[in-house]
Order: structure tokens, then C-alpha cells, then sequence
């Protein structure tokens, strides 16, 4: 009930002081409304058969970048459960055979695709501003090899949103994030972090609402549990340099990965090297916060090959009102002379 999200709402005020208690409840009041539209486009989908021609599309890609990286084409054994239970506890490894160089894989991943419709999450103390226009974020990162497909949903019309300018930005296998030097980001005194771009990239969507980007899994640092920043962007400009700049901000967001891949990952090098102190789903504040309309913020995914460590193909399906506009609030900028 509002009540109850309101209850919820104040907690977390009260232990983040400063905080706009009033905005936010205007924002979780207009996402009740968008999840009851959610449910329209759920239908819709279906009947346009965009849900089956994802479904096929998405069986390829992974059969494809199996391929790509000399794996065997071999059977999954663990199913997808859908929404029957809450969503921390539900495991989102789904039984796809796809790549993501498989024809047609987001007709197919994005019909098996939880969909979030989520309030709008917090951006967090690292989003840099003016990125790179890239596919392929990961530099020279070691970790896990990760592919996200990530599809856009207009809330309003039930269609996909093309050139819609995705933004995404993680931390790397030991918490650091690029781009920022700040206390309680890696080595605070390494003020050449402010120049670094590793794990941080845009992409605009294709006519089917649909960006792919590759990188690695990532890591966690003290306090949050193990996830993804996402933001949206319209009408901006892609500088010269293959920057992005300007327009507005549709949406900002996380999603989130299955406790049970977390702890596997977390056992490999060099996230075994991680010191920081490790926050759970359970105990992760801003988990909580996507899952108390029942919107499932955890990304599907599937082994491309029999370990985590050969590769993860994972992918998600967001709705979005292009129509919003929300202010985001940079810890730095990447110009054409570097971090500032």
C-alpha cells in the first residue's frame, strides 16, 4: 500500500539526513501508477508477438557466442522461475541456449526477460559526465566477460524507445570506480583515477529499443551490494571525440545480480582480492527500495559455457517514460583534456 511505502520511505530518510522526503514520495506515487500501465504493455507485447520474436532472437545469440569463444553447445539445467516468489529469492539463470552474436538474440532474450519498472533509484556519488559512445567498456579490466542486452520500453505506448542514449557505469572486480578520486574509492591519493575511463560507456538504442554492451562482472564495495548504474539520456549531442553532452535525463536506475552468481564470482580472481566488507541483496537499502512495488531489478542470464568464469550473457527489460525529466548531479566530467 502507499502507506506502507511511505513507512519505508521515511526510515530511510531519517538515516540519510538532507534528503528530499517530499520529491521522492511524488516519485513512488507516479510509479503506482506506471506499474498498472506496466501490466497493459506486458499484454501488448504478447500480442504484437514482439515477445516471441525475442525469444527466438535471444536463443541465437547465446548459441552464437558460445561459438565466438570455442565453447561447446551444451544444455542448461537450471529454469528460469518466474515471479513466483520475492525477487531476491528468486534465481534468474535462465535455460536460453543463446550469444550474444546469436541472429536475432533480443527477440529472443526479451521475451524471457523480467521487466523492470522500478521507481527511480539513486545515481550515486560516481556518475562522471560526458563519456565515451562505446559498445565495449571493459579496457583492460580483468574479470569475469560479461554481455548485457538491455531493452527500452516506452510506459506510455508500449513500444520499444529507438535513439534512446543508454548511460552505464560500474566498479571494477576490487570496488573501484573510474573516473573519480574521492575517499572510499580505492587509493584516494591516485589522482590519475580522475582520468580513467574503464567500466563506463553510452549506447543509443536500435529501432527495437535495444543496446548491448560488453564488459565484465563487477565488483563491490563497502556498504552496497554488487550492481550496475543505468541512466537514460534524449536529444543529446555526440561530440567529435565520441563523447556524449547535453539533452535530458528520462530515467535513473540499477539493477542487480542473484546472490547465488555473486558469492561464485566473488570466489574467482581477482575478486578474491577484494578487502572490502561484502553487503547482501538482504541488507543492500537500495535493493529494497526496487522491490517494494514488486519490481524485479535482477538481470537474467545464462552460462556460456559450464563455469562462470568462461562468460555470463545477460540481459533485462526497462520501462521508461521519455516523457520525465530528472537532474543528475556529476562527481566530475571527462572534457577533451581529461577528468575534472
Amino acid at each position: 500500500s502507499r502507506a506502507v511505502v511511505v513507512a519505508a520511505l521515511l526510515s530511510r530518510t531519517l538515516a540519510h539526513p538532507g534528503h528530499d522526503l517530499t520529491q521522492e514520495i511524488a516519485e513512488r506515487n507516479e510509479f503506482l501508477q506506471h506499474s498498472k500501465r506496466a501490466s497493459n504493455c506486458d499484454v501488448a507485447l504478447r500480442k504484437r508477438g514482439i515477445d516471441s520474436k525475442q525469444n527466438e532472437r535471444r536463443q541465437l545469440a547465446i548459441e552464437q557466442a558460445r561459438a565466438a569463444r570455442g565453447l561447446p553447445q551444451s544444455e542448461l539445467y537450471s529454469v528460469l522461475n518466474w515471479r513466483i516468489r520475492d525477487a531476491t529469492d528468486v534465481s534468474h539463470l535462465s535455460s536460453l541456449d543463446v550469444t550474444p552474436t546469436t541472429s536475432g538474440v533480443e527477440s529472443i532474450i526479451f521475451a524471457n526477460s523480467t521487466c523492470l519498472l522500478s521507481p527511480e533509484g539513486e545515481e550515486g556519488p560516481y556518475y562522471v559526465k560526458g563519456e565515451y559512445i562505446r559498445s565495449n567498456i571493459t579496457e583492460t579490466e580483468p574479470g569475469v566477460p560479461v554481455t548485457w542486452d538491455l531493452q527500452f520500453i516506452d510506459i506510455n505506448t508500449c513500444l520499444p524507445i529507438p535513439n534512446l542514449t543508454s548511460d552505464i557505469w560500474h566498479c571494477n572486480a576490487t570496488g573501484v570506480y573510474a573516473g573519480v578520486v574521492a575517499t572510499g574509492n580505492g587509493d584516494s591519493t591516485d589522482e590519475s583515477n580522475i582520468n580513467k575511463t574503464f567500466l563506463r560507456g553510452l549506447q543509443t538504442t536500435d529501432s527495437d529499443g535495444v543496446v548491448q554492451y560488453a564488459s565484465i562482472f563487477p565488483g563491490y564495495y563497502s556498504g552496497r551490494a554488487t550492481h550496475v548504474h543505468v541512466e537514460t539520456h534524449l536529444n543529446g549531442t555526440v561530440l567529435p571525440n565520441g563523447t556524449y553532452t547535453g539533452g535530458s535525463v528520462a530515467h535513473i536506475g540499477q539493477f542487480f545480480f542473484d546472490q547465488e552468481l555473486i558469492s561464485e564470482v566473488n570466489e574467482l580472481s581477482p575478486y578474491s582480492e577484494n578487502t572490502n566488507t561484502i553487503t547482501t541483496n538482504a541488507e543492500d537499502r537500495v535493493v529494497q527500495g526496487e522491490l517494494e512495488n514488486d519490481s524485479d531489478p535482477f538481470l537474467n542470464y545464462v552460462l556460456l559455457g559450464e563455469k562462470v568464469e568462461d562468460g555470463l550473457f545477460m540481459w533485462v527489460t526497462l520501462y521508461v517514460d521519455p516523457s520525465a525529466t530528472y537532474t543528475s548531479s556529476p562527481a566530475s566530467e571527462l572534457t577533451a583534456d581529461g577528468g575534472v
